[in-house]
């Protein structure tokens, strides 16, 4: 198990890359995530819902993602309630303050979902969440020496040296670990160094010397990252203008499933920029993509708030396109209802009015994998809903796609506003090629899919460079031999 020695260390990255260096070593590996926090979900085969960054692994590993692989997934609705799914299902919602009498309840299923997914390998890596030296947080914990300890899993711990501070991170995680937490870990990598590695020996002594743990490898940075799909809003860069088609997402303040981004980004001779709360909208931009939000309602005030609103009439007048996707497509329409107060106090919000439909809010959620075409290009797609409410009225007569030979999403007559509930449809090379060839962009030839499976594979050869991976397996068998 990977534990970090705070957020954001990498953790995720190097379970993906490690996913995929054991998994070409002939190894069948599964990646496993106990409680993740992320509104970035993937819809797994058994019509369910896990953390992206465990889709990213099950990809490594060169396997479908299943629920199993991540059986809690906290997805944040407002500042400190956040909507609860158990094992790839909506289970219910907590406040952060109640949260700590509900964790103890979800132990089961998550080792449920791991005893059954490690009955499937010869390797399972473990990804905690956040870090173990939050200690006020470790009453029930399930996420990182909780599940460690009662699933008898040994952990490593990974340190951020490009935040600085790496010897403390490191050295003060022991400090404030129970004696028994403590004796879980068995060695830690520091990651993210830039630089000679050399320079590091004496703090890698230092570390040795005052916790015992064994260094099992300096990880210097891996620039390509960037070309992987990122978990966190956080980490998607806004890409400064240059030549050919520019595209802007607004931030929402919950927004989903924004690796949609992710293939357009990577598109030669197409700038994403990330708009920021608080800017107004480049005049200089070709699309704008109101992106998924886990509160539309919540979220469309939010946008009026930013004065978004009044910079999307006048990008249309300025002869730009808009595209919503899921939450962002009901936003569009003429007025969002929620009788039932799925969304937010029972009511009934007013629309952007940028497509003549409307949505009716319902507790039940759509989670489906779903293929079909493009309904103005013919351009196969392949991709997935999750969502709440269904859309409906005039502008679903020219529909964005046919799934099953009906209708998906709505046109406005001008062509230039269109909303739909599917997504990752950009990852398919055809439809984006037509997509954005359509608004003046000339194809790059990218194969995104292509680019993502070499970017794993060379974040495994980096990796291997510079971790001790047969320490590691030994660690992990040792660990498999104590447990038994």
């Amino acid at each position: 198990m990977l534990q970090g020695t705070g957020s954001n260390v990498g953790k995720s990255l190097l379970v993906a890359g490690l996913c995929r260096a054991f998994a070409r070593r002939g190894l069948a590996v599964r990646p496993f995530k106990p409680q993740n926090m992320s509104n970035n979900a993937a819809v797994t085969e058994d019509g369910g819902e896990i953390g992206r960054a465990q889709a990213l692994q099950a990809r490594a590993c060169g396997v479908a993602p299943h629920t199993d692989m991540n059986p809690v997934l906290l997805k944040p609705e407002t500042e400190t309630g956040a909507q609860i799914v158990v094992q790839g299902r909506r289970w219910g919602r907590s406040e952060a303050g109640g949260y700590r009498d509900v964790k103890p309840r979800l132990m089961a299923p998550v080792r449920e979902s791991f005893d059954r997914l490690a009955a499937t390998a010869d390797l399972v890596l473990v990804e905690g969440a956040g870090s173990p030296a939050e200690v006020n947080l470790r009453a029930g914990d399930i996420a990182n020496m909780g599940f460690a300890r009662a699933a008898g899993v040994p952990v490593v711990l990974v340190g951020d040296i490009d935040r600085g501070g790496v010897i403390a991170q490191i050295i003060g995680t022991q400090a404030v670990l129970a004696h028994e937490d403590a004796a879980m870990i068995r060695g830690y990598i520091v990651n993210r160094f830039r630089g000679d590695a050399a320079l590091f020996d004496d703090g890698n002594a230092l570390i040795a010397a005052r916790t015992g743990w064994r260094g099992l490898g300096v990880v210097p940075w891996f620039a390509a990252a960037q070309r992987l799909p990122a978990e966190d809003a956080v980490d998607i860069p806004a890409r400064a203008r240059g030549d050919g088609l520019h595209v802007v997402c607004l931030r929402l303040s919950r927004i989903a499933n924004f690796d949609d981004l992710d293939p357009l980004a990577l598109e030669p001779g197409v700038s994403v920029t990330m708009l920021a709360p608080g800017m107004a909208l480049p005049g200089d931009t070709d699309l704008v993509i109101v992106p998924g939000t886990k509160s539309t309602r919540g979220d469309l005030d939010f946008l009026r708030a930013q004065g978004w609103d009044v910079d999307l009439a006048a990008h249309l007048r300025r002869g730009g396109h808009v595209l919503g996707l899921c939450g962002g497509y009901q936003m569009l329409g003429r007025m969002i209802h929620d009788p039932d107060g799925v969304d937010g106090p029972a009511g009934q919000t007013p629309g952007l009015g940028l497509l003549d439909v409307e949505t009716v809010m319902a507790p039940e959620k759509t989670l489906r994998r779903v293929g079909g075409v493009h309904a103005a290009r013919s351009e196969p797609l392949d991709g997935y809903e999750i969502h709440m409410g269904r859309t409906d009225g005039p502008d679903r007569a020219r529909p964005f796609a046919r799934i099953d030979g009906a209708n998906e999403g709505a046109i406005r007559s001008d062509g230039r506003v269109a909303g739909t509930y599917l997504h990752g449809v950009f990852t398919q090379d055809g439809f984006r090629r037509a997509f954005l060839g359509a608004l003046g962009h000339r194809s790059s030839g990218l194969d995104y899919d292509g680019t993502i499976d070499a970017t794993l594979d060379d974040l495994a050869d980096h990796l291997a460079r510079h971790l001790d991976a047969d320490a590691l397996l030994q660690i992990a068998t040792a660990g498999t031999e104590a447990a038994q």
